[in-house]
């Protein structure tokens, strides 16, 4: 059964990026009512009569939701019952059905009533928490923490709630982000950092567009500096700890370069292939500070005994 749940976990790890990857192509590409007003049938059909580019791209995404949809929940019932006794996996299992639902619900209400753009955007962040779950599920079962020996591993209270803030205040990058998507603000601004760099004050002529999109860059900008500070500091303290050591350096590298993507976005006038990269490194980021978060709550009983 161990064996089973390992392939299970993999394959839902790797679809649900797929499942990430679709519903940012699904927005970049304004396919979102390739399939009209219906749900989960394209126009009310089972086949389509016309075949459209964007109709092939949300069907597409459809599916594979659909499909991981029934693979997460199998995972998430075999995880409960044969290692439920495994701290964490039962809240991880609940977590990742639980969301991915909820992400198949909002999709299929902004197909049907229209929802605004401030809705929308949650549409994102929810599917990541899923992913999330389902990734440290299967961390949890390939015993990656025995591996690393992360259970010995004790971090101090003021980093633990560090990790804690940082995580969250990620959703709330990440809903920033998912919002200039669907408020069509990628391209408002034609320079950067700066909306104009010839003027970078003149904020008094914002109009609604502008505020999402440089919104969007100060926040990511902050979340840029918070992690290279508490890069330095987990570092510091956490040198001689494999698991916090590697793991920081590929956080830091993560938030790296997704800035640096995020920047390319705009250079190369919303690039496809850039943008869907942009969405994955932000995916991987986030995944590796909900393991961080794990180890922290782990962290926190072992110092209770």
């Amino acid at each position: 059964m161990i064996r089973i749940l390992k392939w299970l976990s993999v394959v839902s790890t790797l679809g649900m990026v797929f499942v990430l990857l679709g519903g940012a192509l699904v927005t970049k590409t304004g396919s979102g009512m390739g399939c009209g007003a219906s749900w989960p049938l394209c126009h009310g059909q089972f086949v389509p009569a016309t075949i459209t580019p964007e109709l092939v791209i949300e069907l597409s995404h459809r599916l594979v939701s659909g499909i991981m949809g029934v693979v997460v929940l199998a995972l998430s019932i075999l995880a409960w019952k044969y290692l439920g006794h495994v701290r964490e996996v039962k809240l991880l299992s609940f977590l990742s059905s639980f969301f991915l639902i909820m992400q198949a619900l909002i999709g299929a209400a902004a197909v049907i009533w229209n929802q605004s753009d401030f809705v929308l955007a949650t549409h994102f962040g929810i599917s990541l928490i899923s992913f999330a779950s389902v990734f440290l599920l299967m961390l949890l079962i390939f015993e990656i923490d025995k591996k690393f020996d992360a259970d010995s591993l004790v971090i101090q209270k003021k980093h633990r709630i560090e990790i804690y803030s940082i995580t969250i205040y990620t959703l709330v990058v990440v809903y920033t982000g998912a919002l200039v998507r669907h408020a069509h603000s990628s391209l408002i601004c034609p320079d950067w950092p700066f909306c104009s760099n010839s003027d970078p004050l003149a904020l008094s002529g914002f109009n609604m567009q502008e505020w999402i999109q440089m919104g969007h860059r100060l926040a990511a900008g902050i979340l840029f500096i918070w992690t290279i500070v508490l890069f330095v500091k987990m570092i510091r303290t956490y040198r001689k700890n494999r698991i916090m050591y590697w793991g920081w350096i590929a956080t830091v590298s993560m938030i790296t370069l997704q800035v640096l993507l995020g920047a390319l976005i705009i250079f190369t006038m919303l690039n496809l292939w850039i943008a869907l990269l942009h969405a994955f490194i932000i995916s991987c980021y986030f995944a590796m500070l909900s393991y961080f978060s794990l180890l922290s709550k782990r962290s926190g009983k072992n110092r209770t005994k």
